[in-house]
C-alpha cells in the first residue's frame, strides 16, 4: 500500500475501468440537466438515471460506464466544521452497468482494483452483504477468496438500496481496517461499529428487483450495477490521514486560508472549526459557480449564497475582515485544474462572482451582526434563551441576514430561534405575493372552479394559422357562467379551438377579434388556465355573443408577427451572449411583446460598450444569414440528445417542442417564431442593466421597432441641429464643440468678473469692520448673493485677514443663509465659526455648523437675522474668555 495523491487516485480508478471496457464519462454539471426535482447533483448515479431506466443510451452504444462525479450535499451543513468528517462537496467514483454485467464482474473488478492496483492489504479489508443475499456471500468467499471471518451480513437498513417503488436491490460494502488504535477499544469492536476503526469506502449496489412500494419485489429482466466510492475517503486511507481535511489537495487549500488569516491548524479548537468551514465551503462554491450557479435568494442559488456567506462569516472569526475567499478559490482551481479544465477557463468569472458576493455580504453582515448581538445581549439580560421569530424575519426580510446565520450565532450563545414564528412570517409574505399573482391573473384565477365538471374541448392551432372558425364553448361574466353577453360587457370566452397564443414562457398573449356576423368581441388578452383552457379576455364592441355560436377567431397579425420577431431574437441573443461572455450565461427570465425583446441572464458585471456592440453585431449577422427556423415536437430524451437548451428549474413533460435556428440555436420553447431569421429585419439593443445580484437584463427590439428607434434618433438630431443652428446633422458635432468652447470662455470671463466684484465687496466690507476683543468683526447682509458666492467672499476674507471674523447673511430666491469665517489668529484665540453659525441659526429657527475656520447654515426666519447678528459680539467675547 503506497501513499497516493487524490488526483492520481481519480485517474487510476477511471483508467482501470476503461481497461475493463467501460466508457469514461466526464463529470456532469452540478446543476441537474435531466431531473427538475433535484436541486443539485448529490450522487454518482444521479446524472445517469436515464441510462438505468432505459430512456437513453450512451453515444457509443456501450452499456458500461465509469465516472468521477462532483457532488454537493447540504443536509448536515450546520455540522460542517464542528466535526472533521462532515463536508458539503465531494467526488464520487463509480462504475455502472446498464443491463450488461452483474455481481460476478462487479465483485471481480472491485477486488482487483483494491488488492492489485491500490495494493491494499487483504487482511485489512472486510466485506458486508445483505443478510439474505447468499449469492453475494458465495461470490465473495468462494470466488474472490475473502476469508469468511472478514465477511459481515447486515440488515435492510444498512445493505439494501430502495427509494419507494421502482428498481432496488441489495448492497455489498467494502471496509478498510485502520487498526486497533483507531477503534473504541471494546473487545467486540467490528464492522458496523460507530467508532473510526472500520471505514466503509466502496458501496456496490446490485439493482436486481422492482419494488411496488408495498413490500413486493419482482426480479428485473436486466439487472444493473451502480457502485459509489468517495474519492476523498479513499484518499484518507491511501494517505494514512484521519479525515478529508488532511488529504493532500484539501490540505493545500486549508494552508492558503491559514496563511491569509495568520493562524495555524490544530492550535485552537474554535479556530479549527472556522478553518474547516471555509475550506469545505470554498470547494463547494468554486465548483457550483463554475457550473453556472449564481448567488440568489432561492433554490440552488440560495444554497450557494448560504455557503459563501457562512464561509465569509467564519473568515471574520479568524480575523479576516476583508474579502478573501476569491483568493482561496484560485488554490481550489489549481488543485483541480487537470481533472476539471473548465475551472481554469472560467477562472476570472468564478473569482469575480465570489468577490462581488463577499463585498455585498460585507455590507450586510456588519449591521446584521450588530442587531443579532444586541438582541442576544438583551435576551441574556432578561434571562431568556429564545430569539424572537419576528425579529429573525425582520433581519432576513429587511437586511438580507440569513436565518441560518442567525440560528448559528444564537446557538453559540445557547439560544434557540423561534423558527415557528419566523416561518409564519415567511408564509404571510408568500401569501401576499401569491395574492398579488392571483390579482395579476384576473379572470384566470377563478376560471378553473367555474368550469369544473363541464365537458370542454379546446385546441390551440396558433402555430399553423392566425385565424380559424370555432365554437363558443363557454362564456364567463362577473365570475359566473352565462349564456350570452351584449354590447359593452367585459367577459372571458372559451373556444373549441383558437389561434390566440396564451401568455406563457415570457411571451405575452395575443390580441385580436372574435366575430359572429355583425357581433364583434375584442380580445384584449389571452391566458391559459392550469388545466389548459385558453381564456380570451375582452369586451363586446357591438352585438350579442352566445354559447354555441360559430365564430371566427382572428389574431392581430401585425402584432403577432412583431412578437414572433422579438421572441426569435431572444434565442439569437442567448446564443450571442454565450459566444461573447462565456458559457456561464443562462436565461434567467424573459419578456416578449410586440415592442420589446427583454432577456435576463446570469452574468456578474455590467457589459462594456464593446461587448454590447459585439453581441448586437453577432445577432444581426445571424439575421442577415437567413437561417431557417423549425419547430418540432419530440420526446424529451431525444431533445436532450440533440443538445437542446432547457430553462433551469422549468418542468417539462415527456413530449417537448424544440425550436431550431439553423447553426445558431436549439432550445426547448413553446412560443411562436418566424420561419427564417431574415424576417427579423434588424436587431437593436436599447439598454443593458442590472436586475438582481448576478442577473443582467438586455432590452432590445427588431423589425419596425428598429425603424422607430432610427426615427426617434433622427428627430433628436434634427431638433438638436435646429437648436444650435447647425445647417445639417454632419455639422452638429462641430457646432456643439464650438458652442462648448464659447461657453467655457464666457464662464471664465464671468468668473473673473465675479472675482473682481468680490474683491470690491471685500474692500467695502473691511472698511465697515468693528473691533471686538482685539479682532476685527464684519457683520453684514449681502442680500441677493447666492450661497456659493457667499462662501467665496468668506474664503477671501479669511485668506487675506488672519485677524478678521466675518459674519455674512443673505436672502436669495426666498431662502436665507448665513456664512461665517474666522482668520487664523481668531481661531487660535478660541473663536469657532461652526459654533457661531449654530448660535445664529438657533435664534432664527434654522440649523447649521462647520469647522472652526469656516461654516454655513440655513436661516429659518430671515427677519430675525439682524437680531441674531446683534448678539454675536457677546458670543465672540465669551469664546475669547475661555
Amino acid at each position: 500500500m503506497k501513499w497516493t495523491g487524490l488526483n492520481e487516485l481519480r485517474e487510476k480508478f477511471l483508467s482501470f475501468y476503461v481497461s475493463k471496457g467501460h466508457t469514461r464519462l466526464p463529470s456532469a454539471p452540478l446543476v441537474p440537466q435531466d431531473e427538475a426535482s433535484l436541486l443539485l447533483i448529490n450522487s454518482g448515479m444521479a446524472p445517469l438515471k436515464k441510462y438505468f431506466m432505459g430512456l437513453a443510451e450512451l453515444p457509443d452504444g456501450n452499456h458500461r460506464a465509469t465516472s468521477c462525479q462532483k457532488c454537493i450535499r447540504t443536509p448536515d451543513i450546520e455540522n460542517v466544521g464542528h466535526t472533521a468528517r462532515h463536508g458539503t462537496y465531494f467526488e464520487m467514483l463509480g462504475n455502472f452497468s446498464f443491463g450488461d454485467y452483474f455481481k460476478e464482474e462487479a465483485t471481480t473488478w472491485a477486488w482487483e482494483f483494491c488488492t492489485k492496483v491500490l495494493e491494499l492489504p487483504v487482511d485489512r479489508l472486510y466485506v458486508s452483504v445483505f443478510e439474505d443475499d447468499d449469492e453475494a456471500y458465495e461470490i465473495w468467499t468462494k470466488r474472490r477468496g475473502v476469508d469468511p471471518s472478514h465477511m459481515v451480513r447486515m440488515g435492510r437498513e444498512d445493505n439494501f438500496w430502495e427509494i419507494g417503488s421502482g428498481p432496488c436491490g441489495p448492497c455489498s460494502e467494502i471496509y478498510f481496517d485502520r487498526g486497533p488504535d483507531k477503534g473504541c477499544g471494546k473487545p467486540d469492536c467490528h464492522v458496523g461499529c460507530e467508532c473510526d476503526r472500520f471505514v466503509e469506502f466502496w458501496n456496490l449496489v446490485f439493482t436486481q428487483f422492482n419494488s411496488d412500494g408495498e413490500g413486493h419485489y419482482t426480479p428485473l429482466e436486466h439487472p444493473n450495477i451502480d457502485t459509489g466510492m468517495g474519492l476523498e475517503r479513499l484518499a484518507c486511507i491511501m494517505q494514512g490521514v484521519d479525515n478529508l481535511f488532511e488529504v493532500d489537495t484539501v490540505q493545500n487549500i486549508m494552508k492558503h486560508i491559514c496563511a491569509i488569516a495568520g493562524v495555524e491548524y490544530k492550535k485552537d479548537p474554535q479556530k479549527d472549526i472556522s478553518i474547516r468551514v471555509v475550506t469545505d465551503h470554498i470547494r463547494s462554491t468554486t465548483f457550483m459557480i463554475g457550473d453556472g450557479v449564481v448567488p440568489q435568494n432561492e433554490g440552488r442559488g440560495y444554497v450557494l449564497r448560504r455557503l459563501l456567506r457562512r464561509a465569509a462569516r467564519h473568515g471574520r472569526l479568524l480575523g479576516i475582515n476583508e474579502p478573501f475567499l476569491y483568493k482561496v478559490c484560485e488554490t481550489v482551481i489549481k488543485e483541480n485544474e487537470n481533472a476539471y479544465p473548465d475551472l481554469v477557463q472560467n477562472k476570472d468569472y468564478i473569482i469575480k462572482v465570489i468577490k462581488m458576493e463577499e463585498e455585498r455580504f460585507a455590507k450586510t453582515i456588519d449591521g446584521g451582526l450588530a442587531m443579532v448581538n444586541a438582541t442576544l445581549d438583551r435576551l441574556q439580560a432578561e434571562g431568556k434563551n429564545v430569539f424572537p421569530g419576528d425579529e429573525a424575519f425582520k433581519l432576513y426580510d429587511t437586511y438580507g441576514f440569513p436565518i441560518d446565520l442567525t440560528r448559528e450565532i444564537a446557538a453559540e450563545r445557547n439560544v434557540t430561534v423561534d423558527e415557528e414564528t419566523f416561518n409564519a412570517c415567511m408564509k404571510v409574505q408568500r401569501e401576499t405575493a401569491r395574492e398579488a399573482t392571483r390579482a395579476a391573473l384576473g379572470d384566470v384565477a377563478w376560471t378553473e372552479d367555474v368550469l369544473k365538471g363541464k365537458e370542454i374541448h379546446s385546441t390551440f392551432v396558433g402555430y399553423q394559422t392566425m385565424e380559424t372558425e370555432a365554437t363558443v364553448e363557454a362564456i364567463l361574466y362577473s365570475g359566473e357562467l352565462t349564456d350570452s353577453v351584449g354590447e359593452g360587457d367585459e367577459a372571458t370566452i372559451i373556444l373549441s379551438q383558437t389561434p390566440f397564443y396564451a401568455e406563457s414562457g415570457g411571451q405575452v398573449g395575443d390580441k385580436g377579434v372574435i366575430t359572429c356576423g355583425d357581433t364583434v368581441f375584442e380580445v384584449e388578452d389571452c391566458k391559459k388556465t392550469a388545466t389548459g383552457y385558453f381564456a380570451h379576455m375582452g369586451r363586446v364592441k357591438h352585438g350579442v355573443l352566445s354559447t354555441g355560436d360559430t365564430v371566427k377567431a382572428e389574431v392581430n397579425k401585425d402584432r403577432r408577427r412583431a412578437i414572433m420577431r422579438n421572441h426569435s431574437a431572444c434565442h439569437l441573443l442567448q446564443s450571442a451572449l454565450q459566444s461573447v461572455l462565456g458559457n456561464h450565461v443562462h436565461q434567467a427570465g424573459s419578456y416578449v411583446d410586440d415592442h420589446t425583446c427583454r432577456f435576463d441572464f446570469s452574468h456578474f458585471s455590467a457589459m462594456t460598450a464593446e461587448e454590447i456592440k459585439l453581441v448586437e453585431r453577432k445577432v444581426n449577422e445571424m439575421i442577415l444569414a437567413a437561417h431557417n427556423v423549425t419547430a418540432t415536437e419530440m420526446p424529451i430524451e431525444e431533445a436532450r440528445k440533440l443538445g437542446a437548451m432547457a430553462l433551469f428549474g422549468e418542468k417539462y413533460g415527456n413530449i417537448v417542442r424544440v425550436v431550431r435556428m439553423e447553426d445558431c440555436s436549439l432550445e426547448f420553447c413553446g412560443g411562436t417564431h418566424v420561419d427564417n431569421t431574415a424576417k427579423l429585419g434588424l436587431f437593436k439593443i436599447l439598454k443593458e442593466s442590472s436586475v438582481a445580484a448576478g442577473i443582467r437584463r438586455i432590452e432590445a427590439t427588431t423589425g419596425w421597432g428598429v425603424l422607430d428607434v432610427l426615427d426617434q434618433d433622427e428627430k433628436l438630431l434634427s431638433d438638436a441641429s435646429a437648436a444650435v443652428k447647425a445647417g445639417n446633422h454632419a455639422e452638429l458635432p462641430e457646432r456643439v464643440t464650438a458652442m462648448a468652447a464659447e461657453l467655457k470662455s464666457r464662464e471664465k470671463a464671468l468668473a473673473a468678473a465675479e472675482q473682481k466684484l468680490a474683491s470690491m465687496k471685500v474692500d467695502s466690507l473691511c472698511s465697515g469692520a468693528k473691533e471686538v476683543g482685539g479682532f476685527r468683526v464684519i457683520c453684514a447682509n449681502v442680500d441677493g448673493t447666492k450661497p456659493e458666492a457667499l462662501r467665496t467672499l468668506c474664503d477671501t476674507l479669511r485668506a487675506n485677514h488672519p485677524d478678521m471674523i466675518a459674519i455674512l447673511g443673505t436672502v436669495c430666491d426666498g431662502k436665507g443663509n448665513v456664512a461665517v469665517s474666522c482668520g487664523a489668529d481668531a481661531v487660535k484665540a478660541g473663536v469657532h465659526a461652526g459654533k457661531l453659525v449654530k448660535a445664529i441659526t438657533a435664534i432664527t429657527g434654522g440649523g447649521g455648523g462647520g469647522r472652526p475656520d469656516s461654516a454655513m447654515g440655513g436661516v429659518g426666519d430671515a427677519s430675525k437675522i439682524p437680531d441674531a447678528a446683534a448678539q454675536m459680539d457677546s458670543v465672540i467675547l465669551d469664546m475669547l474668555k475661555k
